[in-house]
């Protein structure tokens, strides 16, 4: 029976006595060592050892037979063994001793262990070829296994860290919650890949930190045996790349905010100076008109006068691009402004566009001149019709602000405006462009450069942002997001009072010599009685000495001396109640401009009728 046991037995066995001699073989030890049984037994156990081994294993087997203790099967020692060919095996190899009648022996049980340690070593290499720091933890939290990138990662070397809790790589303030979440782990083991989202940091042994991204695995090697791999990359250097694109981003942005406001005080400059000409040439055409009975003449003035308003239509675009125009502002819903004009557009786009409304179910209301607004939303989908040579799909789209859309996060429900179009799309350098005054892509004679330029205008000062994302052959989407307010109101109805003349006193109080001569003709001609004056101080000379016959001034803004705000704050307090009309080419910020405004340049009907408005009233 005990022959027949050892026979059986999975592993070599050699039993050695105290000289060295082998006693006993088994079958499994002569089909590992390739040798026969009686080429073994009697002969000494160093056949057995790799010939770099066998010139100190006897020393080793004397010191052992005088102390004989149990050694189980793998106890972590590279063993090796030999075979009849002379080639060698790695092995593990459990030694106990006994006594016989016959002496001491030593039986050696010898397992050949070349797969396993072939899969230990690859599986070694793995490791020391993985990017990331590897740690192997058991249910317990013991770390059982790690890589050489967790040396150099951690700072610790593999005997400080092997059988730690691996809450020694868990900074301070997560260590309570890490336990919980790695008991939970435990339980319900799922593998977690890398970049999940998630906000983690680890622990170098000199106590610094820094934030990781860590993928977990579990791996069951024996029943009721778990081991959780950890993947652990340091990701320091790709956040602060992230800040540095963000902030190159920012300063970019930044840069080109500069560059537009820069290019915005320039046209509004030229836009200013530019609407006193355009005033002259509009109010002299008109005087001209009045009294040319000739159809030729009357013609020739009729082109002159609308070149004149064509220019005043590209100043207004640019005053509303520098921020700097006459505006009204009230409270609309941004939904109903779109409505209103989706029926001009329906005729306007033409036939291959499909013009579609997606709006929100609810008042989106901010506060903002309506008529603005209707530029903001005709200029872009102008733009966006001529981005559709061979038609396309236009969507006007509405909407409350996302949280990460909000203008002001916490201060109210912001609303956006998407206009969407499926056109040839922009590359980079266009969008970096776009907003330029004057910068365009159409061709010679088809466009101004100003569409994109007063939509950005009237947003900066509406206090809102524009964006546009877009790729070539994809497409564009234009963002707008402007501020939130409390209720709508009523659209802004246009005054309809008469532009007929009149017999009342009037004071012109401007500083531009040949528009002061004109605008003073027109009212004389319409009957009333006009007195001029060149700039603010001059106005209060001759108000002070005819103030009892004044029945209304009407007085530029931007003047030497004295602005033509100042003067109506004065003429309130020498007489309160005087009714004052303001033209003005542009909103200098330097003020609020309130009661009744004109834009510059103003057209004869238009002084009239806003005279004959305010004496009715």
């Amino acid at each position: 029976m005990l022959r027949g046991l050892l026979s059986a037995a999975p592993d070599a066995l050699v039993a050695v006595n105290a000289e060295g001699e082998i006693v006993y073989v088994n079958a499994q030890a002569e089909r590992i060592f390739r040798w026969a049984r009686a080429d073994l037994v009697g002969r000494p156990v160093e056949q057995l050892v790799p010939e770099r081994f066998a010139g100190r294993h006897p020393f080793l087997r004397a010191g052992y037979m005088a102390h004989p203790t149990t050694r189980p099967m793998g106890a972590g020692l590279e063993l090796w063994a030999r075979r009849q060919d002379g080639s060698e095996f790695p092995a593990e190899i459990s030694l106990s001793g006994f006594t016989t009648r016959a002496g001491s022996l030593v039986a050696a049980a010898i397992r050949d262990v070349t797969e396993s340690r072939r899969t230990e070593y690859r599986f070694r290499a793995v490791l020391a070829s993985a990017p990331d720091a590897i740690v192997g933890v058991d249910g317990e939290g013991r770390i059982e296994l790690l890589n050489e990138q967790t040396e150099r990662l951690f700072g610790w070397t593999a005997s400080e860290l092997l059988g730690q809790k691996v809450e020694v790589l868990v900074p301070e303030p997560a260590l309570g919650r890490h336990v919980e979440h790695r008991a939970s782990y435990v339980a319900d083991p799922q593998s977690r890949p890398m970049g999940a989202g998630l906000q983690l940091a680890a622990r170098r042994k000199d106590g610094s930190t820094f934030p990781a991204e860590i993928s977990l695995s579990a791996v069951a090697d024996e029943p009721g045996s778990l081991l959780v791999l950890a993947a652990i990359r340091d990701v320091s250097e790709r956040i602060e790349l992230a800040a540095e694109r963000q902030r190159q981003a920012l300063e970019a942005q930044r840069e080109q905010s500069h560059r537009l406001e820069s290019l915005g005080q320039l046209a509004g400059g030229v836009a200013h100076d530019f609407n006193n000409l355009l005033g002259v040439i509009l109010n002299y055409t008109a005087l001209l008109a009045r009294n040319e009975t000739e159809p030729r003449a009357a013609a020739d003035l009729g082109e002159i006068r609308a070149a004149a308003e064509r220019g005043a239509s590209l100043t207004r675009q640019l005053l509303t691009f520098a921020r700097r125009d006459v505006a009204n502002p009230e409270a609309v819903d941004v939904s109903d402004v779109v409505r209103g004009v989706s029926g001009m557009l329906e005729r306007t786009l033409g036939e291959d566009i499909d013009l579609r409304l997606d709006l929100a179910s609810e008042p989106l209301v901010v506060v903002a001149d309506r008529q603005q607004l209707e530029q903001i939303v005709l200029n872009l989908a102008i733009n966006a019709r001529d981005a559709m040579p061979g038609g396309g799909t236009l969507t006007l789209a509405t909407s409350v602000a996302a949280p990460s859309e909000a203008l002001r996060p916490g201060a109210g429900r912001d609303a956006v405006l998407r206009v969407i179009d499926t056109g040839v799309g922009m590359t980079d350098a266009v969008i970096e462009r776009a907003f330029e005054p004057f910068f365009t892509t159409k061709p010679r004679g088809q466009g101004t450069g100003l569409g994109l330029a007063s939509v950005y205008g009237i947003v900066r000062r509406n206090g809102g942002d524009v964006r546009i994302d877009s790729a070539v052959d994809e497409g564009t989407i234009v963002t707008v997001s402007l501020r939130g307010a409390e209720h709508p109101s009523p659209a802004g109805q246009a005054h309809q009072g008469a532009s007929a003349g009149g017999r009342e006193r009037i004071l012109l109080v401007e500083d531009e010599v040949a528009l002061r001569d004109a605008t003073a003709r027109i009212l004389t001609g319409n009957g009333y009685d006009v007195l001029v004056a060149s700039n603010g101080a001059e106005a209060l000379e001759v108000f002070d000495r005819e103030a009892t016959t004044i029945d209304l001034v009407v007085t530029d803004i931007a003047m030497p001396r004295m602005r033509g705000d100042e003067l109506a704050r004065l003429l309130q307090v020498r007489r309160a109640g005087t009714p004052v009309i303001m033209m003005t080419g542009y909103d200098s910020g330097d003020a609020p401009l309130t009661g009744r405004l004109l834009a510059k340049p103003v057209s004869e009907e238009e002084l009239l009728r806003a005279v004959r408005e305010v004496f009715d009233a």
